[in-house]
């Protein structure tokens, strides 16, 4: 793939944030004292849980829900890095990472709203840094082989095309439609990812696709830019505080969550307002 200087540069930084906490299994300060309260950083994944609207953050120290105060409180207990996370349905979520103890989690599938997990396939093999379930596959990138790889029962996997990206992002209308995030812009295949064009700018670090008409992306500033054809054009319509990116979710045409340096943000009206849902420790990459 070839790279201009100036891609490449924004898009490090979103691989940065994206890739620093693989660089450890888990032993440093993404959690705080019970006396304290606790703190997330490296959030790796959003979401809404469509049977109660509640949200959940995957980070590197496992996946968290605010309670009743808006603090972050850990679901279940596992703490490992949960990476590649994404709601499939009522309590039903997809995820992958690497355990405490280190290596790839492949993937793994959550019916109890993330409360526990089950391994289903590539475990030690495989670390997933992007899902999306849609048309009743799971469409995944890959990071650990450079790999766009789909499944229908979460076992079998089909191998796509080989690219280095962020994250992809499937059409909820055309299953053969898939989007890439690459150092040259927004990747297109039409064959169910099995083949990309070259990457187009905009530069994006993450995209989210929840209906036909609004397809979002977040660049390396936090600057968030919506496309009404498919990724063809783009119009930047709203800045998330805070910073750099670290995800986006769009839950619907004017719904989205996006975690940056400083919070997970909100937006029920396309990006023109945003709200904290919950507060990040900025402690830099680690």
């Amino acid at each position: 793939m070839n790279k201009r200087p100036a891609a490449v540069a924004a898009t490090a930084l979103a691989l940065a944030l994206t890739l620093a906490a693989c660089s450890g299994s888990g032993g440093d300060a993404a959690t705080g004292s019970a006396a304290s309260g606790t703190t997330v950083s490296h959030i790796h994944g959003l979401g809404l849980d469509p049977a109660d609207q509640r949200l959940y953050v995957a980070t590197h120290e496992g996946v968290y829900s605010p309670d009743a105060k808006g603090e972050p409180e850990l679901v279940g207990d596992s703490k490992d890095d949960f990476m590649g996370f994404t709601v499939a349905g009522a309590k039903t979520f997809y995820a992958s990472g690497h355990p405490a103890s280190g290596g790839n989690k492949g993937l793994i599938k959550s019916t109890d709203a993330g409360r526990s997990w089950k391994s289903l396939s590539l475990s030690g093999e495989s670390d997933f840094h992007a899902l999306e379930f849609a048309h009743g596959t799971v469409y995944g990138y890959d990071s650990t082989n450079g790999l766009v790889r789909t499944t229908k029962d979460g076992v079998s996997w089909k191998d796509g095309a080989r690219l280095e990206a962020i994250d992809i992002a499937v059409s909820p209308q055309d299953p053969d439609l898939v989007l890439a995030t690459t150092a040259d812009g927004v990747a297109r295949s039409a064959d169910g990812g099995r083949t990309f064009a070259k990457g187009e700018k905009p530069v994006m670090a993450f995209l989210s696709w929840a209906a036909k008409n609004a397809l979002y992306g977040i660049d390396t500033s936090g600057g968030v830019h919506r496309s009404s054809d498919g990724g063809r054009t783009w119009k930047k319509v709203a800045t998330v505080p805070g910073g750099q990116p670290q995800a986006l979710t769009a839950v619907d045409a004017e719904h989205m969550l996006a975690a940056t340096q400083t919070g997970v943000y909100e937006s029920k009206n396309g990006g023109n307002a945003f709200t904290k849902r919950l507060a990040v420790e900025s402690n830099g990459a680690h």
